[in-house]
């Protein structure tokens, strides 16, 4: 079971609220989870980055309560932390929520030092996001933490074959990104895996997590360095 460990506010717009009243699916909860204890393992340290509004927030609020949060009041450095088994292994994973807008540059990175793996978010349907990834959240993990492993997530694709969505993008002539383009942006960045997810439908959202934890235990052959996250 997660524990929130810490937890500021701040005021920020979001869409998750709204997904929430059109999403007609209904979830199955009738199974119900076993819960085992088990001595602490690994501590694993994920921080996940991206633009505002992304829904990095969500993610984790659906992963580590398995629910979509239907009021959604944002986060700033909330962090989650609970024991996981991957891969037959036992972890603590700690993840590190971060606030994406510029207002936030110069605090963000104290989040940054000891991660073992980042998440670098971008949503589906905001080509600007996915435009982000390069042009600002690859240079800024690369720059305080070099070594570290990344793992490319694309996000909201709930949406990505919602007609009102996509007459929206059409209307400004752009398009929800694809697979094939997210995959091709995470070998430019050289990210361990390229992952996609919904928080509204949880499609993906445990295999993202999952990949996280596999990024720090088997690290490919260039990850074997030892991480250095640096602070200016």
């Amino acid at each position: 079971m997660f524990q929130v460990w810490s937890n500021n506010r701040y005021p920020r717009n979001n869409s998750c609220q709204a997904r929430f009243h059109t999403f007609k699916t209904v979830r199955d909860t009738s199974q119900e989870q076993t819960t085992e204890t088990m001595s602490s393992g690994r501590p694993i340290k994920c921080v996940v980055v991206g633009d505002g509004t992304v829904g990095k927030t969500c993610m984790l609020i659906s992963y580590t309560t398995d629910s979509f949060p239907g009021e959604y009041v944002p986060t700033v450095f909330d962090n989650y932390s609970a024991p996981m088994v991957v891969d037959g292994i036992p972890v603590s994973l700690g993840l590190w929520d971060t606030a994406g807008q510029e207002d936030y540059d110069r605090l963000r990175p104290l989040s940054y030092p000891q991660t073992d793996v980042f998440l670098i978010c971008f949503s589906v349907t905001s080509p600007s996001s996915f435009e982000n990834v390069t042009s600002k959240w690859y240079p800024e993990i690369k720059h305080h933490c070099p070594d570290a492993p990344m793992i490319l997530v694309g996000t909201k694709i709930d949406l990505r074959d919602d007609r009102e969505t996509l007459t929206a993008l059409a209307e400004q002539g752009l398009s929800a990104i694809k697979r094939e383009q997210g995959q091709k942006l995470a070998n430019k960045i050289r990210a361990v895996k390229y992952m996609e997810c919904s928080a509204l439908t949880q499609r993906g959202l445990k295999q993202v997590f999952d990949e996280a934890v596999r990024a720090v235990l088997r690290p490919e052959p260039q990850k074997r360095r030892q991480r250095r996250c640096i602070l200016l």
